[in-house]
């Protein structure tokens, strides 16, 4: 099965777009609406700060997910959905066999949504891998849960 959310870039993009041009007319309305008593830098300051935040907090939930669990190993990634052909600082490989999949577990904040991967190594460890998953639809977040459960009663089948 294999599963992305590459139709959210258009999306975001939007919402940088947005951003932008909110922070811009915010500005020229303070500046206009402002008479000379108030202190003009500062509303300017404040208003950068809360669009520069905006915008950080945007760029860090935006993240591109694929996970492909067609043959024997399954492949995870998160990368970032702007840049990311160009830069590839923020990407996240996960590659493992079926047979080492031990658990997983979704998390659920209130922006934010993580896929957490429980796999166990060659000296029988387990390890945790975290991927961001809050711009995948909950239809394929389901699809997501089957193909993972299926892969669990398989292995619980084969011990």
């Amino acid at each position: 099965m294999r599963i992305d959310n590459s139709k959210v870039k258009n999306t975001i993009v939007s919402i940088y777009f947005i951003l932008i041009v909110s922070a811009v007319s915010f500005l020229a309305v303070f500046k206009t609406f402002t008479n000379e008593n108030s202190n003009l830098l500062l509303i300017s300051i404040a208003i950068i700060i809360t669009f520069a935040a905006l915008f950080f907090i945007v760029h860090y939930i935006s993240k591109y997910f694929e996970y492909d669990s067609d043959g024997v190993k399954v492949v995870v990634r998160n990368k970032g959905l702007l840049l990311s052909d160009k830069i590839n600082y923020r990407e996240n490989i996960l590659e493992f066999d079926k047979k080492n999949f031990s658990a997983y577990k979704f998390k659920n904040y209130f922006f934010y949504k993580t896929l957490t991967f429980y796999i166990k190594d060659r000296k029988g460890k387990t390890k945790k891998h975290t991927f961001n998953v809050t711009l995948v639809t909950k239809k394929k977040r389901r699809y997501i849960k089957q193909s993972l459960n299926k892969m669990i009663k398989m292995n619980r089948k084969s011990e």
